[in-house]
C-alpha cells in the first residue's frame, strides 16, 4: 500500500474547514488559559492516576496551575504509547512551537512558559479556531442555560437533557426548571408545558439538537398522562419517589423530549451505554465505564414511534458499533455518530469506520466529533480521524473498489462535514 496514495486522499481532507457537532466547550472561556487546562483534561489525569499517581496529588484544593503541570509531567512517560499522548505532543508542536517529541521533566517548564505567553496573547481563541479550521463548534448546554454573552452562530447551542430525565427527584433540578420555565408544574401536562418552554427558548437562540447520555438499563417507553400525573404531582410536592416511580418519570420526560423534537424539528442525539461511578475512587470524570449488556433493541419502540426524528447515535463498544451499523442499515432515522470516549482511539476508529462505510448509506454517517472541553483539542483529534479516514478510503475504495481519488475524497468530505450540515442544518 503506497503511503503516497493515502497522502493524496488526505491532503484535500486536511484543507477542509469543519463543524464540530459535539463538544463540552464553555463559550465564555473556550480556549485554554494555561497548560494545566490541557493536562487537566480527564484523559491525562485518569491515565496518570491509573499509572500510580495518587488522586490527592491531582485534585488538591487550591493547587496552582504550574504546580499541577509539574506534578503530572513525570507520569507522562508512562503514557507515551497512547493516542492521548500523541494528541498532546501534536498540539504543543502546532500551537506552542514545541520542537521535541517528548514532554519531560527537563523541558516542560520552558514549554509551560512559552504556552502561557501564547495563551495570554490577544485573540488567542480566534487563533486556535483559525488554525484548527473550525467554522462552528456545537455546545452541550444545561437546560436552564440563558444562552447569553456569546456568539450562538459560532458556538451553537444544544439542549442537554440528562438532568431533566434522570434527576427531577432532586430539589435543585426542579428549582432550576421552575425558574427557567417561569412556572411550577403541578401535573403531567404542566411539566410538558414547562419542557416546551425550554425548547422554545433554545429555538430562539439557534439550537441544532437535543441530546442525552443514557445508562445501559434505560428503556424508552410511552407513559400515559394518567400514570404520569400522580408521579409528577408527587415529585413536585417534594415527596420522595420509589425506584419504580423514578424510572417511570424518566420515561415520561424522555418521551416528552422526543415529542418536542418532532414539533421543533430537531435531531435527538443519543449517547448510549455509560455506567456512572464504576470506579468510585477515580479522578474527576475518570470514574465512568461501559459494559456490553446494553443493546439498541431497548430503543426499537422509540425508533419506530418517531420516524420523523433523526437519532444520531453514539456507542462506546466495538460490539455496539456492529449493532449500530445494523440499525442504521435498516432504520431511516438512525444515524451513526462519531467515535465516542473509549472508542476514540485509532484501532477502534479504523475498524468502526470500515464497518460503517461498507454497510451504512453514505448520507447517514457523521464521521467525527471532538467531545473536547478546550478548543485546542479539536486540531489533534480531527487530525487523527482524518488520517484514519484517508487510510480507509485509499485502501477500501481507491484500491479495493477501484474508485478514483476524487470520488473517494468526495465521500470523505461528506462524512466529515456534508452530513453534519444535512442532519443538523446550515446557518
Amino acid at each position: 500500500m503506497s503511503s503516497s496514495l493515502i497522502q493524496e486522499v488526505l491532503e484535500p481532507l486536511q484543507s477542509m474547514r469543519l463543524i464540530d457537532p459535539h463538544t463540552h466547550i464553555n463559550p465564555h472561556q473556550a480556549a485554554s488559559q494555561t497548560l494545566a487546562d490541557i493536562l487537566g483534561y480527564h484523559y491525562y489525569t485518569e491515565l496518570a492516576h491509573s499509572s500510580g499517581m495518587p488522586r490527592q496529588q491531582i485534585e488538591e484544593p487550591g493547587l496552582a496551575p504550574k504546580e499541577k503541570v509539574g506534578r503530572l509531567v513525570p507520569w507522562l512517560r508512562t503514557i507515551e504509547n497512547t493516542a492521548q499522548y500523541s494528541w498532546l505532543v501534536e498540539m504543543c508542536q502546532v500551537f506552542f512551537e514545541f520542537d521535541d517529541d517528548r514532554i519531560t521533566v527537563e523541558n516542560w517548564e520552558s514549554l509551560y512558559d512559552r504556552s502561557l505567553k501564547k495563551m495570554q496573547s490577544p485573540g488567542w481563541e480566534q487563533t486556535v479556531l483559525d488554525r484548527s479550521g473550525l467554522d462552528q463548534v456545537y455546545l452541550t448546554n444545561d437546560f436552564d442555560d440563558p444562552l447569553e454573552g456569546f456568539d450562538t452562530k459560532m458556538y451553537v447551542p444544544c439542549l442537554r437533557t440528562d438532568d431533566l430525565v434522570f434527576h427531577l427527584g432532586k430539589a435543585a433540578v426542579r428549582e432550576r426548571l421552575q425558574k427557567a420555565a417561569s412556572m411550577v408544574p403541578a401535573g403531567a401536562s404542566q411539566l410538558k408545558d414547562a419542557i416546551g418552554k425550554l425548547f422554545a427558548h433554545f429555538q430562539k437562540n439557534g439550537v441544532r439538537a437535543c441530546a442525552i447520555s443514557l445508562p445501559p438499563d434505560f428503556h424508552p417507553a410511552p407513559v400515559s398522562n394518567a400514570v404520569a400525573e400522580v408521579i409528577v404531582a408527587k415529585v413536585f410536592s417534594g415527596q420522595e419517589l420509589t425506584a419504580c416511580e423514578s424510572a417511570t418519570l424518566a420515561q415520561f420526560v424522555f418521551w416528552t423530549l422526543a415529542e418536542y423534537c418532532v414539533e421543533f424539528r430537531l435531531p435527538f442525539d443519543l449517547m448510549i451505554g455509560v455506567n456512572r461511578r464504576v470506579y468510585e475512587n477515580g479522578v474527576f470524570q475518570g470514574q465512568d465505564l461501559f459494559d456490553t449488556r446494553v443493546s439498541l433493541i431497548q430503543y426499537k419502540v422509540l425508533f419506530n414511534a418517531f420516524p420523523t426524528v433523526t437519532f444520531p447515535v453514539s456507542v462506546l463498544a466495538e460490539t455496539s458499533n456492529q449493532e449500530l451499523v445494523s440499525y442504521s442499515w435498516i432504520f431511516p432515522n438512525v444515524v451513526t455518530n462519531g467515535h465516542w470516549w473509549y472508542s476514540n482511539i485509532p484501532v477502534y476508529i479504523e475498524n468502526d469506520t470500515r464497518g460503517r462505510l461498507q454497510a451504512v448509506p453514505s448520507t447517514k454517517q457523521i464521521g467525527y466529533y471532538s467531545d473536547m472541553y478546550k478548543l485546542e483539542f479539536a486540531l489533534p483529534k480531527f487530525a487523527m480521524y482524518r488520517r484514519i479516514l484517508a487510510k480507509v478510503l485509499a485502501e477500501d475504495f481507491v484500491i479495493g473498489k477501484r474508485w478514483s481519488v476524487n470520488r473517494a475524497v468526495d465521500l470523505g468530505k461528506l462524512i466529515l462535514r456534508g452530513n453534519v450540515e444535512a442532519v443538523f442544518g446550515k446557518n
